[in-house]
């Protein structure tokens, strides 16, 4: 199981970036996938996940109405859009699953077995 995230950047507050998370060794039609981030000095968040069989996404409550995290399952891959993008939102981003979960909610605020690496999102001017 191999995750790959990228996308990452710096942006101006307001500004849009897609994150993507390509995948390998597992399909996209059953385990709950998602975004997670961390910045300096502060605990990690769950910040979208996704259950792959039903489609059912879960959002942080920071992040909700800006992010919106989607899949491509011929692509083996899953992304994270986000617009209206803040300096708090600064942070290192990383995916991650758990192929024994495939609850939305239950990844967000649990954590993943697998993750991918970090990719940085800046947001300043």
């Amino acid at each position: 199981v191999q995750l790959q995230a990228s996308g990452g950047g710096l942006v101006q507050p307001g500004g849009s970036l897609r994150l993507s998370c390509a995948v390998s060794g597992f399909l996209l039609d059953r385990p709950a996938v998602g975004w997670f981030r961390q910045a300096p000095g502060k605990e990690r968040e769950g910040v979208s996940c996704l259950s792959t069989w039903n489609d059912i996404t879960h959002y942080s409550d920071s992040v909700k109405g800006r992010f919106t995290i989607s899949r491509d399952a011929a692509k083996n891959t899953f992304y994270l859009q986000m617009d209206n993008l803040r300096p708090e939102d600064t942070a290192v981003y990383y995916c991650g699953t758990h192929l024994g979960q495939s609850s939305s909610y239950a990844l967000c605020t649990t954590s993943p077995s697998n993750w991918g690496q970090g990719t940085l999102v800046t947001v300043s001017s």
